[in-house]
């Protein structure tokens, strides 16, 4: 009677090859999707690119002052040709009442522009805060912004978890 078989390294491989590939290819979820757009469009707004965040709106979009797509593009672009070095930080996101083929997202931002964010990490003065309730569409593959709403917040208007964040960025506040 000989040894016991030794299992193979290659079949071992094989099936661990399988698992990550099985684990790696595992679809985003639309909350995934959603966040990662809200991510890319505080990036968009950083480099002042209009056409990039305008992509992402309806054409039937409207705010809750009663702008169009138009207007709330002539909006961003009297705001950017007035600041320059614009940082956005996203603080808390709240994703609400997710149906098929739409939603409503609720987030907190802080904005800063100029040479104000380091200005103001050094004296420890809060960069602007807004809260922006959104109502998302999903065209095709992509979520889009149909409405929009937003308004100035301080820090004690701000929610736990965007204060906590914001703690971090500025921990002298």
């Amino acid at each position: 009677m000989g040894k016991p078989a030794r299992p193979k390294p290659v079949p071992l491989l094989l099936l661990f090859v399988i698992l990550m590939a099985i684990g790696s290819c595992q679809s985003k979820t639309d909350e995934d999707i959603i966040l990662e757009m809200a991510d890319n469009l505080g990036r968009l707004a950083e480099k002042k690119d209009l056409e990039g965040l305008m992509a992402n709106f309806t054409a039937d979009f409207s705010d809750f002052e009663g702008r169009n797509k138009a207007g709330l593009r002539a909006l961003l672009a009297e705001y950017f040709s007035g600041r320059t070095g614009i940082v956005v930080h996203r603080l808390s996101s709240r994703i609400e009442d997710l149906e098929p083929g739409q939603v409503s997202l609720q987030i907190e931002v802080a904005l800063s522009s100029g040479g104000a964010e380091a200005l103001r990490r050094l004296i420890r003065i809060s960069p602007d805060n807004y809260r922006i309730k959104t109502g998302l569409v999903k065209e095709g593959e992509k979520w889009l912004i149909r409405s929009a709403e937003w308004s100035s917040v301080n820090l004690n208007e701000l929610l736990p978890e965007s204060l906590t964040i914001l703690k971090k960025i500025f921990p002298k506040l």
